[in-house]
């Protein structure tokens, strides 16, 4: 029982650091990123890549696996509709991930910040729309775990 509650803090941490890292990039670095000129939004956007894409999965990865275990573990515990709820969020910000956001991101390191693509500002702006939806899928993934392991610990 102890692994399993310890499964569970694991679990609500990165679910929480994982939320709180899209939320500020989202909503506190987005509207900022567009005072500058187009060389100095694409350097930022650049180095923020390079950065994030190390840091984000030492979050997500966490917040999966350890997602899958306290679902599987905790059976029908109470919260296990809560449990199911940020399961099925995490998944749908990796899809949002891979379908909106990382190739932009990734099509972003190759363009020269001189010289960018002539539709750079059309393409960011539509990763962008797929950000916010996976912005509110990790919101709602800490929010389904936290929620669970508060009706868990209520219950006993």
């Amino acid at each position: 029982m102890a692994l399993i509650n310890s499964l569970d803090f694991v679990n609500v941490f990165f679910a929480g650091l994982l939320a709180g890292i899209e939320f500020v990039i989202h909503y506190g670095l987005q509207t900022p990123t567009l005072v500058l000129d187009e060389h100095a939004q694409l350097q930022l956007r650049q180095a923020l890549v390079l950065r994030l894409r190390v840091l984000v999965p030492a979050f997500f990865v966490p917040t999966a696996l350890s997602g899958i275990a306290v679902t599987v573990l905790n059976g029908s515990a109470p919260g296990v509709w809560f449990r199911c709820a940020g399961l099925v969020a995490i998944f749908i910000w990796v899809l949002i991930r891979i379908i909106g956001t990382v190739p932009i991101n990734s099509a972003t390191l190759t363009w020269q910040a001189d010289a960018p693509p002539a539709n750079w500002q059309a393409l960011v702006n539509h990763a962008e729309r797929f950000h916010s939806v996976g912005v509110w899928a990790a919101v709602i993934t800490f929010a389904g775990f936290l929620g669970a392991l508060a009706l868990k610990l209520h219950a006993v």
